[in-house]
């Protein structure tokens, strides 16, 4: 079953916010070793890389979700795909892309030099109970009816009890658990029962403007910019008292509802699995559902520094998310606390290369239907 996701991305939101200070900084991973890039994809000979795929299974993987779950969106890409398992099984020197008849198209990278954002997406599981009891006294909330013209309560007036419980589908044991899952669009809960986690997906928002939290603590210099992640937003939370926490939770009015299904893995956008490292949400104006990708991802360290080494790694845009403009790639990092642990820290940088089967003379890399108004782009080489 599709769980649509209209993702904030909470730290893609930071994207301004955590830029360095220098002309060229370099300590998210960024690198100028390709020189000022013209255009958003540019078509090289072989990407300017070393190394082979790190994760050749994982990707295997994603691509038979790819053609169990959508024929048309495999079926637009399965040359590509073919010659990428090819590639690998004779393997994955990026020097010989060419000869398995596949093209790299290095995208120009938010800064044109080549430097793709890369930050992290994940799927939490939330501890909730049926009932308010206890500890578990924080609503999750179902899409009410929206009347014409009108917009639904606010997130501080819905704190305050602005929404019907009728329209409660559980009670959580965390405000800031629950506003989590509000940014990543949907999550697994624990009813604490033995019975299978459910999903619950997203299932619309209230339409106020969305505010990044993150953003509100470093103008009030409660963190600083530079410490900017998920995890420091949870530690804020763990120091601070439950009404200190509303408050600043309520600055983003904006809020997200959901809708129980029966355990299912987590899909995209594009209604397929997802596998964790091996799938993204991109822009798709820019880079269309099923695009193939060679990344190089910047490795952290357990404190969520770059550590000065990069990984080779295969991935699908299969996702989409409301943050997620340009060059820019939210990597899924997969489930639970392990997932939000990556996730919450990537905010960083590495090169891209999107991988397409050799088309004909003249021919655009994607077409019409995959990329709308992008699909008559032809471009050049560098």
């Amino acid at each position: 079953m599709k769980a649509n996701r209209v993702k904030y991305a909470l730290t893609g939101a930071f994207l301004a916010l955590l830029a360095g200070c220098s002309s060229k900084p370099t300590d998210r991973g960024q690198q100028y070793i390709d020189g000022k890039l013209d255009q958003p994809l540019g078509l090289v000979n072989q990407p300017n890389a070393k190394g082979r795929p790190v994760n050749g299974r994982d990707f295997g993987d994603q691509v038979r979700q790819i053609q169990s779950a959508s024929s048309g969106l495999y079926g637009r890409n399965t040359g590509t795909y073919s010659a990428i398992e090819n590639w690998l099984m004779s393997g994955g020197d990026t020097r010989q892309l060419r000869q398995f008849g596949l093209n790299a198209y290095q995208m120009e990278g938010t800064d044109n030099y080549g430097n793709v954002q890369f930050t992290g997406y994940y799927t939490p599981v939330v501890e909730a109970r049926y009932t308010r009891q206890g500890e578990f006294q924080y609503p999750i909330y179902r899409m009410p009816p929206r009347r014409s013209g009108q917009k639904l309560p606010s997130r501080a007036s819905i704190y305050s009890g602005g929404l019907d419980d009728r329209y409660v589908i559980a009670y959580s044991n965390s405000l800031i658990d629950n506003f989590m899952m509000d940014v990543q669009g949907s999550g697994y809960v624990d009813f604490g029962d033995g019975r299978p986690l459910r999903f619950f997906g997203y299932g619309g928002k209230n339409g106020w403007a969305y505010h990044s939290i993150g953003k509100e603590l470093i103008d009030r210099g409660e963190v600083k910019r530079e410490d900017m992640s998920m995890q420091a937003i949870r530690q804020w939370a763990q120091t601070h008292s439950p009404e200190e926490v509303r408050a600043l939770l309520e600055t983003n009015q904006s809020f997200v509802f959901f809708k129980p299904e029966e355990y299912v893995p987590v899909r995209g956008a594009s209604a397929v699995p997802l596998i964790a490292k091996a799938s993204v949400a991109s822009d798709r104006s820019l880079i269309p559902a099923g695009t193939a990708l060679l990344a190089e991802v910047p490795q952290l360290n357990e404190k969520g520094k770059f550590n000065g080494k990069y990984e080779m790694r295969l991935m699908v845009a299969l996702d989409v998310g409301g943050a997620i403009k340009g060059q820019h790639f939210d990597i899924y990092q997969g489930v639970g606390p392990d997932a939000a642990h990556l996730a919450g820290f990537y905010n960083h940088y590495g090169r891209v290369w999107v991988l397409k089967a050799a088309p004909g003379a003249g021919q655009p890399l994607f077409s019409t239907a995959q990329s709308g108004n992008n699909g008559s782009l032809l471009l050049g080489s560098n």
